[in-house]
């Protein structure tokens, strides 16, 4: 599967749509070099690995308390550090994110995710390495 956002539930967004497309073509263009016996040599990339997921401040009552922090909102995939703002309490008290070590939180203040408890994904960068790769198949 693949999914592209981020986009309001409800809405279909065209430059969404054409990131989606793009994505499926460099998908099937790679299956029929594949199939054609193309020979991909070693390389390495960055990707997120989901740590956990974050929910936000609750009290007693299980109702949210704060807000995600106006300098995180939109931030996805961006660095959080110790300290950075994270959430805003109703009362206008900044929390900040205590971690040890730098995070990149995605799926920030998502409407979808309301209701599953979840205010954004800690996300960690590592570094993939795939060996050489052909198809065996003439």
């Amino acid at each position: 599967g693949v999914e592209v956002g981020p986009q309001p539930q409800g809405a279909a967004r065209a430059d969404i749509l054409d990131k989606m497309r793009k994505i499926v073509k460099h998908g099937l263009d790679f299956v029929q070099l594949f199939n054609e016996g193309k020979e991909f040599p070693p390389c390495t990339i960055e990707v997120f690995k989901i740590m956990e997921k974050v929910d936000y401040p609750r009290n007693k009552n299980d109702e949210i308390t704060a807000i995600i922090h106006p300098k995180l909102q939109d931030q996805d995939w961006q660095p959080l550090n110790n300290g950075d703002p994270l959430f805003l309490t109703l009362d206008g008290k900044v929390i900040p994110y205590q971690g040890n070590c730098t995070v990149y939180p995605t799926f920030i203040n998502e409407a979808a995710y309301y209701e599953k408890k979840q205010a954004f994904v800690k996300t960690e960068k590592i570094k993939l390495t795939a060996r050489q790769l052909r198809s065996s198949v003439s």
